[in-house]
């Protein structure tokens, strides 16, 4: 499987969204002589091969696809999974706020479904490198072929570990943590992250935040900020434009942090003293 990037037209090998009645799509791999069997009628793999981006396209039986190259978003979604994966809106908004690009070393725990990883590969590039740690061999072999499948495995170095062990590697630029108890192993994560590091954590309940938080803290984590996305879309009708009527709300708290290295001030502290404060070194 590619993403045909920067190219026009559909290719041996491309993976295809195709749109059809109410915007319900379809994602297929295209490969010549092979045929797609819908409801809505057959298309042949070959009437697809060729055709530039956006071209409408009809089964046997007349019903209309839209040929059309799938978002990172799209694709995300319909990854086969045992578990809830992360939505889109959460994503993006992580991978922004740690400013993960090209080039750039990261690491996450646990794989999961591999929608995170699939992300960070994504943002990484062919020059950057992921690390996912997972304990559970049955969940790690569907995202192995979840990133084969997309043609990203070859960004990610997987290991098959118990996090409470530690990371084999270190000074990564970026760590997300998806476990259910992120607050156990920060002092691993902040041994694996470099000084000045992004962390991020997906928790969805005030209990595991309140335990977050605090370790943050004891392991000198600061900036430390606490989110929630809500997402609401309107239906684009001229006429009667209004909000659709379900919405994805509350998804999970994501936490913020930087790994910071605080430094002894005597004469700071000694002034705190004198008016009754107690220093304290996280932002």
């Amino acid at each position: 499987m590619t993403w045909n990037a920067g190219k026009e037209t559909v290719q041996p090998g491309d993976l295809v969204q195709l749109v059809g009645l109410r915007h319900k799509y379809f994602l297929i791999t295209v490969r010549p002589g092979e045929e797609f069997q819908t409801h809505r009628g057959v298309l042949q793999h070959d009437d697809i091969i060729g055709l530039r981006w956006g071209t409408q396209v009809f089964s046997h039986n007349g019903s209309p696809f839209f040929v059309l190259q799938p978002s990172l978003a799209d694709l995300l979604l319909n990854l086969r999974r045992n578990t809830q994966i992360l939505y889109p809106k959460d994503i993006g908004f992580i991978l922004m706020t740690m400013g993960i690009g090209p080039g750039y070393r990261v690491m996450e725990a646990g794989t999961g479904s591999g929608a995170m990883t699939a992300a960070l590969a994504w943002a990484v590039g062919p020059q950057g490198r992921v690390f996912s740690y997972e304990r559970r061999p049955q969940m790690q072999r569907m995202a192995q072929n979840n990133l084969e499948r997309l043609g990203l495995a070859d960004r990610v170095t997987f290991h098959l570990a118990d996090i409470a062990d530690g990371f084999r590697e270190s000074g990564v630029d970026a760590f997300f943590l998806d476990v259910p108890t992120p607050w156990e192993y920060i002092a691993q994560v902040r041994a694996a992250l470099k000084p000045g590091g992004f962390f991020s954590a997906l928790v969805p309940t005030f209990n595991q935040v309140e335990k977050l938080l605090r370790a943050l803290r004891e392991r000198h984590f600061a900036f430390i900020e606490m989110t929630e996305l809500l997402l609401r879309y309107y239906k684009p009708v001229p006429h009667r434009i209004r909000p659709v009527d379900r919405m994805v709300a509350h998804t999970g708290f994501i936490i913020f942090a930087r790994r910071i290295e605080p430094v002894e001030n005597p004469a700071g502290r000694k002034l705190l003293a004198e008016q009754g404060l107690e220093a304290d070194p996280t932002p």
